[in-house]
């Protein structure tokens, strides 16, 4: 048997194409993976856990986090977890859209920290992509540097934990082609903003994967409203 220790991951992964490909992307690094999802009353929680669940069955990982962090609803602010906000369904809007939420991969990668730390895992993976997404302030290199050095100095001094983001500054057709080359089963992804059975095709999500799959030439295997 060999004596080299396993090292080990925490990968976000919401469920949708970016965090999966991130996920795959952390097993060919070498990683064991440990996931984590977070249901905080976003509109499609059910099928965002649904798909968490599909995906880690087939990346065979066994140990998850399912961690519930109602709160978020309490908040409120975001057209994701307040119900009285329309999500924009007319094209993808200039500047932070109302679909942010309140610093969200902040608290994400805080608790995924305290995850890391209890399971002596070196490193966390999340998808976050700054050049083509909508334009949510946390998932900047700025931000996930600052928080990095925030994680390391408020934890143990033997913690040394790296935020790692393989997608920051690929585009949505480099995240599909991507995904296709290592064989992610993108059937078992979940974007859209709106709708749990099939998906609206006219939110910032759908649409932004929507021309991502058109730009890389090939068609999105998930259904969506005709």
């Amino acid at each position: 048997m060999s004596n080299i220790p396993t090292r080990k991951a925490i990968c976000i992964l919401s469920g949708g194409m970016d965090s999966t490909l991130a996920s795959y992307i952390a097993k060919n690094d070498g990683y064991e993976i440990i996931a984590v999802h977070f249901n905080y009353g976003q509109r499609t929680e059910k099928r965002e856990l649904q798909a968490f669940r599909n995906i880690c069955e087939d990346l065979k990982i066994s140990e998850k986090y399912e961690i519930d962090i109602p709160f978020f609803t309490q908040i409120g602010a975001s057209a994701l977890t307040d119900a009285s906000i329309d999500i924009p369904v007319d094209g993808v809007e200039e500047g932070v859209p109302v679909t942010y939420v309140p610093f969200r991969n902040g608290i994400f990668l805080s608790i995924t920290a305290a995850i890391s730390e209890k399971e002596k895992a070196e490193a966390m993976y999340i998808g976050v992509v700054q050049e083509d997404s909508s334009g949510y302030p946390d998932c900047t290199d700025e931000f996930i540097s600052d928080i990095t050095k925030a994680i390391n100095q408020g934890t143990k001094e033997s913690t040394n934990i790296e935020i790692k983001t393989p997608l920051v500054h690929l585009t949505k057709s480099q995240i599909v082609t991507k995904a296709l080359e290592l064989n992610v089963p993108l059937k078992h992804t979940w974007s859209c903003y709106k709708e749990e059975d099939e998906a609206c095709g006219v939110c910032d999500s759908c649409r932004l994967r929507l021309n991502g799959f058109k730009l890389a030439n090939t068609t999105d295997p998930i259904p969506y409203k005709a």
